[in-house]
């Protein structure tokens, strides 16, 4: 399995015209709403808004093409967890409202696979739910502890199931798997089809998104672009992980990267020995984050953290592809599943997604200065974007519904550390959950590597 060969390109972009189509902005232009971003937060704000008031004038910018951030890149999970965990949302806001939050994720699964289905958007849905395997003692503990906080919590023993070693291996036969969780909220899609088709459903709507269209500055009611300003009753900031690239905003968000590889079609006798029948999701509970999916097309598609974080949140096409992390991520798949080993990897690529200080999403609106935003959802962005995008649309309308008052709503971000400070912290943390996972490995225990590597990045519970 030698991924160094592999095509340095998404998978996802071989389904869907991965460049500009769309006309640049070409002058001055007044609308009711602007959208910054054309991915998955802006898109989704979009449809909703145009589907409550077909009457606005909307348009979307983007700088680059219709889905060239996160979300044509990601690891298609669309599912129902919050970052941090209910438990942290419990913690800040109480059991009820965490629950409330949770049950508006849960259902916006399926409001994913709704609107797919009625307009049209073939992003191979699977819902097969989000399914998280325990490989060692340590790992199990993790388990238990996920287990005893949600049933403290409220959460429906049918919304977390625990599974035993045989139950876990019967869905995911990776090598050491001694338990695990499911959960039904989840499904595995195709993420780039998924916000071509958006960009598609919006258009027909009378949206109109203008590609190569950089935002140079946003500010109350107005959008700087070098083609134009757009001016509008409120602008939208969609950009996530592309945030600090914004004047004022360098602060507000660091782009980390995540990384990923697809291997060639498996065979069928060899799905047969993996499992994945109904498509879940799937991680472990290590602590540096892997995740994959079985593709409609019978690939697996791999990814893992671990990627540097770069000086003053550097994002450039070359940090898609990191040599050292590619090749590690490969040997993780590998030891899951060592019947790997002669299969080809055909992609490999990369991308920075948004982390805030405190790592909790947000979605938020100064009415006075016409403008809204949303975003942090630190790789969790596919099913938590489009709650985003729904609960953005009726804020800007104020629409009188239960998701305005969740609790994430106008949720205010602390500022990261200057540099360098923000360069070393968020490295060392890096560094530290990549020693845990080798100690408890080693040691069989919990590592206090763990704790203190999450405080370093920002990772705060």
């Amino acid at each position: 399995m030698n991924v160094d060969t592999a095509t340095k390109r998404p998978l996802w972009w071989e389904a869907v015209d991965a460049k500009p189509t769309r006309a640049s902005l070409s002058g001055d232009l007044d609308v009711d709403v602007a959208i910054v971003g054309a991915g998955y937060t802006g898109l989704w704000t979009a449809y909703y808004l145009a589907e409550h008031d077909p009457s606005l004038r909307i348009a979307v910018l983007e700088s680059h093409h219709v889905g060239f951030g996160a979300s044509g890149r990601n690891g298609g999970w669309c599912h129902s967890e919050y970052p941090l965990g209910i438990g942290v949302l419990a913690k800040d806001h109480g059991n009820a409202a965490a629950l409330r939050h949770m049950d508006a994720l849960n259902r916006t699964v399926d409001e994913v696979g709704r609107v797919a289905q009625l307009e049209g958007i073939d992003c191979h849905y699977a819902k097969g739910g989000v399914l998280a395997v325990a490989r060692s003692q340590t790992q199990l503990e993790g388990v238990e502890h996920e287990m005893a906080e949600a049933k403290r919590i409220g959460v429906g023993e049918e919304d977390l199931v625990r599974l035993t070693g045989p139950e876990a291996r019967e869905m995911l036969n990776a090598t050491d798997v001694i338990g695990g969780t499911w959960h039904p909220h989840g499904a595995a899609i195709q993420p780039a089809l998924l916000v071509h088709g958006l960009a598609a459903a919006v258009e027909r709507r009378g949206v109109t998104i203008f590609e190569s269209t950089r935002a140079t500055d946003i500010a109350p009611g107005v959008v700087t672009t070098g083609f134009g300003a757009v001016r509008a009753d409120m602008v939208v900031r969609a950009t996530e992980g592309y945030t600090s690239e914004l004047p004022g905003l360098e602060r507000t968000m660091v782009p980390l990267y995540s990384l990923m590889v697809a291997t060639e079609p498996l065979s069928d006798e060899l799905w047969d020995e993996i499992g994945l029948h109904n498509r879940p999701t799937f991680a472990d509970y290590r602590n540096l984050i892997i995740y994959g999916q079985r593709t409609s097309d019978g690939r697996f598609a791999f990814g893992g953290r671990g990627a540097p974080y770069y000086w003053r949140s550097g994002i450039a096409d070359g940090n898609d592809i990191h040599d050292g992390v590619h090749r590690e991520i490969v040997r993780a798949l590998l030891e899951l599943f060592p019947v790997l080993h002669d299969v080809e990897v055909t992609h490999r690529w990369g991308g920075p997604l948004g982390a805030p200080r405190d790592w909790k999403p947000s979605v938020s609106i100064d009415r006075a200065a016409k403008l809204s935003w949303a975003g942090g959802y630190v790789g969790d962005g596919v099913n938590t974007a489009a709650l985003a995008g729904r609960t953005l649309a009726d804020l800007i309308l104020e629409r009188d519904t239960d998701l305005v008052t969740l609790p994430w709503v106008n949720h205010r971000w602390k500022q990261w550390e200057p540099e360098p400070l923000r360069w070393i912290g968020i490295n060392a943390g890096l560094e530290m959950a990549k020693r845990a996972d080798a100690n408890e490995e080693r040691f069989g225990k919990p590592s206090r590597l763990a704790t203190l590597g999450n405080w370093l990045r920002g990772k705060t519970r």
